[in-house]
């Protein structure tokens, strides 16, 4: 049988099911080296979850008053992973496919423990556009008649060829999948609703800090030029209108480790010599000869650099992840403090 599908038509007042919708690839994404093995793993999904992995997968603790009453979800990235057990508490157990800050997601190659973990899940949260299509070849090779998938592009209304796939830097993305969220953790187990409506009431204000934090920004230094080295968060930076001045052919090579052009270098590299930008921003998780490079040219012109995580670092929520990213850029443009990493 199929997994579940769901729809919805994002109203205001009614943030029902979200709508699931299949896509095996999308211009600009890399998926390198995907096709064997998991063409291996569809056969392999039935093999029993493999323990001790040694990934940091945000996961609720299960008492055994509870246990019996466990939803498994997935979340394909971490920061998707947290927010399903910020709304689900006590009643889920959750395990995050990609949560590890030193490998770079667009080479994350999937495994037969991931294949194991996905056939057992009745909730999954992915981002698609692409950039975690592997998803759904391990879906497919174990569909669950009570499984619902949350394609989170598809449920907020992208085209397949938006060209920037980090949502989840988009202050309005997060509110908008954890009401489906609940609404199927409700489902699961109809009993506990008012648990989960409350657990969604107090993810929704715990935004705030961070929405005050962008507004902030957006006052003090709204238009100031930035660079960056691709846009991971590009989104961020845009909903407190700061002006990403690196072309964007510069930062799409980068994002799919090919090499930008010989022009738009220049304009980057001058964007730093001639101080056009006031802080150059990051992807700390994926560091090659060409970014040491752009990072010592900062320095040595007195620009400062700001890390930025493509998914969430270690000892985070998603709100203290996208507060301190926020806080770091405003100490940056207001004086001049390089953030390389977050504690």
């Amino acid at each position: 049988m199929k997994n579940k599908r769901v729809n919805t038509n994002m109203k205001d007042d009614d943030l029902s099911y979200l709508k699931v919708v299949r896509k095996t690839g999308v211009q600009g994404r890399r998926v390198e080296g995907r096709g064997v093995l998991l063409a291996i793993l569809v056969a392999l999904t039935s093999i029993s979850l493999l323990g001790g992995c040694g990934t940091q997968s945000p996961t609720a603790k299960v008492t055994p008053s509870t246990r019996e009453k466990s939803v498994l979800a997935v979340g394909a990235e971490n920061e998707y992973a947290d927010v399903i057990r910020q709304i689900g508490g006590k009643y889920v157990s959750v395990t995050a496919i990609m949560s590890d800050p030193s490998v770079d997601p667009h080479s994350y190659e999937a495994d037969t423990r991931d294949a194991s973990i996905v056939s057992k899940a009745t909730l999954i949260v992915q981002n698609g556009l692409g950039y975690d299509d592997f998803m759904n070849k391990l879906e497919a090779g174990s569909p669950h008649s009570g499984r619902v998938v949350i394609d989170v592009a598809q449920a907020l209304g992208y085209s397949e060829n938006t060209a920037n796939p980090h949502l989840w830097y988009k202050p309005e993305t997060m509110p908008k999948v954890a009401a489906p969220i609940a609404k199927d953790l409700e489902r699961q187990l109809p009993s506990e609703k008012p648990y989960f409506e409350d657990q969604l009431t107090k993810f929704n204000d715990s935004l705030k800090t961070w929405h005050d934090d962008l507004n902030q920004l957006h006052k003090a230094y709204g238009n100031t030029g930035v660079a960056v080295t691709e846009p991971v968060a590009d989104y961020m930076l845009e909903a407190a209108q700061l002006q990403v001045k690196t072309p964007w052919g510069f930062q799409a090579a980068v994002m799919n480790g090919t090499d930008p052009s010989p022009q738009d270098v220049k304009i980057q590299q001058n964007l730093l010599i001639d101080k056009q930008v006031k802080v150059l921003i990051y992807n700390q998780q994926a560091v090659d000869s060409a970014t040491t490079a752009l990072l010592q040219l900062a320095k040595r012109h007195g620009i400062p650099v700001v890390g930025v995580y493509e998914t969430m670092p270690p000892n985070h929520t998603y709100q203290t992840w996208m507060e301190d990213e926020a806080t770091n850029l405003l100490k940056a443009l207001k004086s001049g403090v390089s953030t390389e990493t977050l504690k």
